[in-house]
């Protein structure tokens, strides 16, 4: 999953989180995947989980802040949206201390994590980026 510049919504700021947040899902996907056994994985597999638990509330409070700086109308779906995700990665994070730090449920939770960066980033935020445009608002 590689950054490209049109993913930037044209708030430095947040365009950095974003890339942050692909190099780092990229780079824990690759985790992943490689051939090597998951004890030797489990170290970049648990960076990597405790990274999103904080960045990533931190990343969309920056970005909800903007969508209300803005007047951006749909700020408070967009808030679901990403408190649905802090949940999950707390849920997934929980689960996955319990459950004594399983292979599949990295996994899966690689899968969702990827998937839902490109959605949210690629689609969503795009949105906002629109609506600044389409305001005259500038950074």
């Amino acid at each position: 999953m590689i950054w490209k510049e049109k993913y930037k919504i044209g708030v430095p700021e947040i365009d950095g989180q974003h890339e942050e947040l692909f190099a780092r899902v990229t780079t824990f996907v690759q985790t992943l995947r490689s051939d090597k056994p998951w004890e030797d994985k489990v170290a970049k597999v648990n960076e990597t989980l405790e990274f999103m638990k904080d960045y990533v509330v931190t990343h969309f409070q920056d970005e909800e802040a903007y969508q209300a700086e803005i007047g951006y109308p749909y700020l408070e779906k967009h808030r679901e949206v990403h408190n649905n995700m802090v949940a999950y990665v707390a849920a997934v994070s929980e689960e996955y201390e319990k459950e004594g730090y399983k292979e599949e449920l990295m996994q899966q939770f690689g899968g969702r994590l990827l998937a839902w960066l490109i959605n949210h980033v690629v689609a969503e935020d795009q949105k906002i980026a629109e609506y600044a445009r389409s305001k005259e608002v500038t950074q």
